[in-house]
Parts: C-alpha cells; sequence; structure tokens
C-alpha cells in the first residue's frame, strides 16, 4: 500500500496555486454565467474537470436554477468621467445587477449604493441572486465626497435570461466505490482566500490523487454556494450514500490558525481524521461544533443527507476584517499558507484513505519482535524507542474491533506511525487487515 495518497514538493506546491489564483482572481464569477465557465477551464490546465449545465428553472427541491447572468460593463460617470467603475475591480457592481441605464440625481442613486462606514477605504461585495435589483459598491469616503448637485450617468450592461448553472466535477474511481467528496464553491468574483484558494487547493489535490493508486474513490465538485451543492445533491442523490466522508475547503490562504467545523453527525470519520491530524501535526487550530450557518456544509449535513462532510478553513467566514470586501486580495494570501493547507488536507485524506481494522495472528500473549527484526537487540531501557511503541500499540488492539485510527487516538500518535508499524507487523505476518 502507498505511503500516501499524496506525494507532494513542499518547495513548489504553494507558489503553483498562488499563481493559478493570480489567473483567476480577475474574473467576475457569480452563481451562473460565463465567468463560472471560464474560471473552470482555467482550472482545467491543472486537471480536466467535467461541465455540467443544468437549466434555467430546473427544480432542486425547495429551490430552483434562477437566470443565467452576464454582465459586460458597468459604471457611474459625472460629466463623462467614470468615478465608479465595474472594470477597474469586479466588485463595484451589485453581483447578478438587472440592467439598467439612466440618468439621475444623487438623491435618487443613493438607494443603489453599498459602502462600508467602518470600513471606509474598502469595497464591499454585495449580492441579489434572488430579487432583480441593480447596485454599485463603492467605498463609503468616496460615497461620502459624492456631490448631491451633481447629475449621474449610469449604466449596468448586463442581461438576466434563460440560460444554466454549471457545475464542475472530477471523479477519480479507486479500488472501493466507497467516496470521498472535496467541496468548494466558484462563484465568489475577485475575493482571494473566500474563493481562490479552494478553487487553487482543490484541483492541485485532484492532480496529485489522480497520479496514485488508491483504495477509495475521489470526487472533487466545483459549485456556486447554495444552488450548486443543492443541483449537484438533486442530481446524484440516488448514490450519494457512497461518501463516506467530506471536506468543504475555503478561506486557506490567510495566515490564521486552522478551524475545523465538524459535520452535523459531529462523530463521524472526517471529523476523528481532522482533528487528530490537526492535533498530532501541532498546528495551531481550533474544532468547532456544527452549527447551521456557513458554506455548502449545510447543504451535505441536512438532515435528508446528513453526509459525514465537515468545513476546513482559517479564519472563520464574517470574522475577519478582509471577509467581503475588496482586502480579500492577492496579498492577503501567501503561498506559504497555502501550501500548509494542502498538505493539512493532504494528511486528512491519507487517514481516511487507509483507516481499516487489523486482526491479530498470534494474539496470545504478546508475540516475539526481537525474533522478527521489529525489535532492539539490547533491551532494559526505561522507554521503548517509538516505533517500537507504535508496534506494541497496534498488537494491543489488534482485535478487529479497532480501527487504525482508533489506535492513533489511544496511543497519541500520528496516524502515520500506527499505520506504518501495521505495515511492519503484516509483512511478518503477525497481523492482517479485516474485511470490511
Amino acid at each position: 500500500m502507498a505511503e500516501s495518497i499524496i506525494e507532494m514538493d513542499k518547495t513548489r506546491i504553494g507558489a503553483e496555486i498562488y499563481a493559478l489564483m493570480e489567473r483567476l482572481y480577475p474574473i467576475c464569477r457569480s452563481i451562473t454565467g460565463p465567468g463560472v465557465r471560464e474560471t473552470l477551464t482555467l482550472l482545467s490546465a491543472v486537471h480536466p474537470i467535467k461541465q455540467t449545465e443544468i437549466p434555467t428553472g430546473t427544480p432542486v427541491f425547495d429551490w430552483e436554477i434562477p437566470k443565467e447572468w452576464s454582465i459586460r460593463d458597468a459604471y457611474i460617470k459625472v460629466g463623462g468621467t467614470r468615478i465608479v467603475d465595474f472594470k477597474s475591480h469586479n466588485l463595484h457592481v451589485l453581483n447578478y445587477s438587472a440592467p439598467f441605464s439612466g440618468t439621475m440625481s444623487l438623491a435618487e442613486l443613493e438607494p443603489h449604493l453599498h459602502s462600508l462606514p467602518d470600513q471606509p477605504d474598502l469595497i464591499p461585495y454585495r449580492t441579489s441572486y434572488y430579487a432583480e435589483r441593480w447596485g454599485f459598491c463603492l467605498p463609503h469616503r468616496q460615497r461620502q465626497a459624492l456631490d448631491p448637485n451633481a447629475t449621474y450617468d449610469v449604466l449596468v450592461d448586463s442581461t438576466l435570461e434563460d440560460g444554466a448553472l454549471t457545475l464542475g466535477e472530477i471523479y477519480l474511481p479507486g479500488a472501493s466505490t466507497d467516496e470521498i467528496l472535496i467541496s468548494t464553491h466558484t462563484c465568489h468574483p475577485s475575493l482571494c482566500n473566500d474563493n481562490l484558494s479552494g478553487l487553487g487547493i482543490a484541483v492541485h489535490l485532484a492532480a496529485a490523487i489522480a497520479a496514485r493508486s488508491r483504495r477509495l474513490s475521489y470526487r472533487f465538485v466545483f459549485v456556486p454556494g447554495t444552488i450548486g451543492s443543492l443541483a449537484w445533491l438533486a442530481a446524484n442523490e440516488a448514490t450519494v450514500s457512497r461518501i463516506k466522508a467530506g471536506l468543504v475547503i475555503t478561506g486557506l490562504g490567510d495566515e490564521a490558525p486552522f478551524t475545523y467545523k465538524k459535520s452535523r453527525r459531529g462523530d463521524a470519520l472526517i471529523d476523528r481524521a481532522a482533528a487528530h491530524v490537526l492535533k498530532t501535526d501541532g498546528t495551531p487550530h481550533k474544532v468547532i461544533d456544527y452549527y447551521p450557518y456557513g458554506y455548502d456544509e449545510r447543504q451535505y449535513c441536512s438532515p435528508g443527507f446528513n453526509l459525514g462532510v465537515g468545513r476546513l478553513s482559517r479564519n472563520v467566514h464574517g470574522t475577519f476584517p478582509q471577509y467581503h470586501t475588496s482586502a480579500d486580495n492577492l496579498s492577503f494570501v501567501k503561498p506559504a499558507a497555502l501550501t500548509q493547507a494542502y498538505e493539512t488536507i493532504a494528511a486528512i485524506l491519507n487517514v481516511a484513505e487507509h483507516e481499516r481494522s487489523v486482526l491479530s495472528l498470534n494474539p496470545k500473549g504478546e508475540p516475539r519482535l526481537g525474533k522478527r527484526g521489529l525489535y532492539r537487540q539490547v533491551a532494559g531501557q526505561a522507554n521503548a524507542p517509538t516505533d517500537e511503541y507504535a508496534l506494541l500499540w497496534v498488537l494491543a488492539y489488534a482485535d478487529g474491533a479497532h480501527s487504525l485510527l482508533t489506535i492513533a487516538e489511544k496511543a497519541d500518535m500520528p496516524f502515520t506511525r500506527i499505520k506504518a508499524a501495521a505495515e511492519r507487523l503484516q509483512a511478518v505476518d503477525l497481523v492482517r487487515d479485516c474485511a470490511t
């Protein structure tokens, strides 16, 4: 069995993910439209992504696929000069703005403006997906400086019409049809940490896993938030029971400690694997219980599915000043943080990939390890070497009822060490895998 489901070059992976984010950053994404397709096409240069179109009006449980949004230009002009310009930053337009063209006073324009009084130099990110309106986002300091006596020329060159919602998917079959799900959202425009860190890490993980043999199957889904995961679940309702563990990944490029949010179950394989890896790696982190707000874990964990899907991020959404503002840019994310996130997810997936129970073939008393070359030749030391100690832990619980992860938790040792001990014992016919 391979030592790890993923092999990585730590010297380059963060830089490669960051470079991909640089190419993705200018694209105006939303829950539908050409920006999503362009994004998936760029990601496909790392590993091919299948695109599926779900037509407008298609019912997905209590929702339906909305009209498709496309935007070409948007501005506010005074005297022929653009003072708010979608082409200079795509956060300037209220995402999903309906088309509009007109001339108005500041009093008429004001209800369509959005700004942040507490962060006066930043552009907020705002949306109106399910109610047709138009609007602009701008720094509050600029908004306060607008001339109440001026005339404002306004254009939103957009369309809202029947089209489709685009889902992206990578499926990597393994020896088993049991699946690991990795989900990340495609809907945010120029927001690096919230949106692009998850996309970049996910596609690079998929490319690495595709190059290795694997026991489990892996499914990566790239979907617009909420409506996209609902559409994917509706299309795959008959087979989602194959998902044995899953992660929603987002907000992984900044330098804050990790936050792992448990699945609704609270004790699913992914919950235990994530908590174990974060603890034994010594990585600063916190583990929080499930709550019904956040990202697409809400849909995967809803009572009708109750999948074992958790969420890994760093800062929690809404709790840091860059969240959903123009400050969530390329300077906010760091290649080293992306590397660390990639390694951490790889370690969590490695636990899920290799988790199994073993059964002792010599269960009566402790087998003699020295004659099999597994034990030091000079005994009597106060403490056994760590690798020998791992062998003893595996043997102590090799009863078919305790999995390798359970043993690692009891021993307070990294899963990789317990897994390596089990493989050494298998090599000399002292334990065997249990049927799963």
